[in-house]
């Protein structure tokens, strides 16, 4: 199955300034991919080109077997960053129109909007203006009519922006929804939390080059695990152990000047590629460490974010 996106030397150039620089990316069908990176990575512009709102510098852009996003434009669904409805048209028909747009029926659009807002718990206010809806509602609303017409593939910039907690998990429903349903999605996140929990894959930018693409377990792989003790003994006792990489005093409740056995002290162990934590454990136990915490936690998202970009900053520096 040929894939639903690819990028090939994908660049965006203004003036001087490289707004995506030479991006290579392959999205396959039915998955759920992450664009992340901090404000100002090339999130948009890169989400822009690939819709052919705006022209690459250099490059090719292959979608949904087109080599432009116009020609299958009733096959996408697109919520843009700048979110915005028709405040004095009521809420089916923001649904329905966009429907229209995409190609159904007056009928089948006015119908699909219905059962939309009856799928999502909205269906009480299909016959409201926009106007009267809170901000959460309202962009509810335009999610609701990106997808109306059952697209293939969701282009989604910042779908989570401005929801409280409630409506982040409704947002997370609907993209479980549509990945049961092996559709395509692509959205743009700078909150790590959202594409942890729902990415298949994910495209780490900064500066609009690429930094990691790969799968949520393959970029946590990239920095070393770790295990996390709480002791009131000296754990640098461990350092010789073969599955030790290192070990960092993290910080202590003991006054200035006092000696490493008055307090419970907490460490952090990163281990080695392959290193099995129980060893670390045993080697406790065997040394007479006596522990009051023993965690082995892997990597969040966040902190391989904040890791990858902050090597990719040191790395333009030099």
């Amino acid at each position: 199955m040929t894939p639903a996106l690819e990028l090939r030397d994908l660049t965006k150039c203004y003036g001087s300034f490289t707004a995506v620089a030479g991006l290579d990316l392959v999205v396959p069908r039915g998955v759920v991919y992450g664009f992340l990176g901090p404000n100002g990575a090339g999130k948009t512009t890169t989400l822009r080109l690939i819709l052919d709102i705006i022209k690459p510098s250099r490059g090719s852009i292959r979608i949904l077997d087109e080599d432009s996003a116009l020609k299958v434009r009733d096959k996408i669904g697109y919520l843009p960053e700048e979110k915005g409805l028709y405040k004095k048209m009521r809420t089916w028909g923001i649904i329905a129109y966009f429907a229209m747009l995409k190609g159904l029926s007056r009928k089948a659009a006015k119908k699909r909007a219905y059962e939309l807002l009856e799928e999502y718990g909205l269906k009480e206010f299909a016959d409201k203006t926009t106007e009267s809806l809170s901000k959460g509602m309202g962009q509810k609303v335009q999610i609701l009519a990106c997808l109306a017409h059952d697209p293939e593939l969701l282009i989604l910039d910042e779908p989570f922006s401005g929801l409280d907690p409630v409506n982040q998990q409704l947002m997370e429903t609907i993209f479980h929804d549509l990945a049961r349903r092996h559709r395509t999605i692509l959205f743009s996140t700078h909150v790590m939390q959202h594409a942890e929990r729902l990415c298949d894959r994910i495209l780490l930018l900064a500066k609009g080059r690429k930094i990691f693409d790969g799968t949520v377990p393959e970029a946590k792989q990239t920095i070393p695990r770790r295990v996390l003790l709480e002791t009131q003994a000296d754990a640098r006792a461990l350092a010789g152990l073969p599955e030790v990489l290192s070990i960092l005093q993290l910080e202590s409740n003991a006054p200035a000047g006092a000696p490493l056995d008055n307090a419970t002290q907490h460490w952090e162990i990163q281990l080695r590629e392959n290193a099995d934590p129980q060893k670390i454990l045993e080697a406790c136990f065997s040394r007479g460490i006596r522990l009051s915490r023993f965690n082995h936690a892997e990597p969040s998202l966040h902190e391989v974010f904040v890791q990858l970009v902050g090597a990719q900053k040191l790395e333009a520096r030099l």
